[in-house]
């Protein structure tokens, strides 16, 4: 898809200017964020998606309107996921639930910098280097192998776990005992310290880092149009800190989310392999568009419902595991003296 510096700079500053107006009606002012209010934008996020897929349509024809929306469900699911470490990081770092949308809001700038980053960097490599297909493939594999690991592990136990860099800029600036609102920097004992606002902020931060190394990939192996892979990651992350808010609870009970996802990226790395085989000569059958979309949405849904089924009959179990140790926990009714037997006389 032939896209001009001038469409660039216009999608960019639309962008631009919704994150503005999300900021200043939903999040400049510290809040709880509602259902209500988590849902609503969650569908403006969502309709706004759809509207620009149907307007590559217009534009660009099936083949770019498919791309995107491919790699938009791929992003949104990958993004799904990563919220489950949001909530690990929100609670290890007990982030009042006023200011966890201002912490989230940054997280997702953040997110997108380094997406766009992320994505001119890997244009560049696809472009003159056809063997990195190879590479991203392998690399996509492995990572699916290494989220089913990862998901067994934490069936047993999920705790967040900081970073190298992040312990290193906590030894060396110090931070604070306490939240200061949403300032990230304060005067301690005459000395500047980081307050535990600006510590939650590097953690999502610097873990956006980790997702983008796997999201991207992901992505390419569905369409190397930049444009595409820009728009598919803009539109899946800015809709982000609502579906936070609305699914919080429901993060919990998609269990099977890893396992889908690992389906996925395996499916996708797959793809990028037999691409770089069909680039270097060797005839093989290439994966369509319209097929991997298929393959990704039944992927999902399969997903969702063996979740909510497994959490339902697990919620059950324990309901009436519970409902035994209270009965066995009622103490047993006074028996009573049996009356004396009369003796014949």
């Amino acid at each position: 898809m032939d896209v001009s510096l001038t469409v660039w700079v216009l999608t960019i500053a639309g962008l631009c200017a919704l994150i503005a107006v999300d900021f200043f009606i939903g999040g400049r002012k510290p809040h709880e964020v509602s259902i209500k209010e988590a849902g609503t934008w969650t569908i403006v996020w969502i309709v706004l998606a759809v509207l620009f897929g149907l307007g590559l349509y217009a534009f660009g024809g099936g083949g770019p309107t498919g791309e995107f929306f491919a790699g938009y469900i791929t992003e949104k699911s990958l993004s799904v996921d990563n919220l489950f470490v949001f909530v690990l990081i929100m609670a290890k770092f007990a982030v009042p639930s006023v200011y966890q949308q201002r912490v989230l809001m940054i997280g997702v700038l953040v997110a997108l910098v380094l997406r766009a980053i992320f994505i001119a960097a890997g244009a560049a490599i696809i472009a003159n280097f056809a063997w990195v297909f190879y590479l991203f493939g392998a690399f996509l594999i492995w990572t699916a192998w290494k989220l089913i690991q990862e998901a067994r592990a934490e069936e047993h136990d999920a705790e967040y776990e900081e970073n190298r860099l992040l312990k290193a800029a906590e030894q060396r600036f110090g931070v604070a005992d306490r939240y200061h609102g949403t300032k990230l920097l304060i005067r301690q004992h005459g000395k500047r310290v980081m307050t535990p606002m600006l510590v939650v902020m590097l953690a999502i931060g610097s873990t956006d880092v980790l997702f983008a190394l796997d999201s991207i990939p992901a992505i390419f192996g569905l369409t190397q149009d930049p444009y595409i892979v820009f728009t598919a990651n803009a539109f899946a992350l800015m809709g982000l800190r609502q579906l936070y808010f609305l699914i919080g609870g429901l993060l919990r009970k998609l269990i099977h989310l890893s396992y889908g996802l690992s389906v996925i990226l395996g499916f996708i790395g797959v793809k990028l392999v037999l691409h770089a085989l069909h680039e270097s000569g060797v005839h093989v059958p290439e994966i369509s568009i319209p097929f991997s979309l298929g393959v990704i949405c039944a992927v999902l849904v399969v997903t969702t419902v063996t979740s909510l089924y497994a959490s339902k009959r697990q919620a059950r179990k324990q309901a009436d595991a519970e409902a035994g140790v209270r009965a066995g926990a009622q103490p047993e009714p006074e028996s009573r003296p049996e009356p004396e037997q009369q003796l014949d006389a």
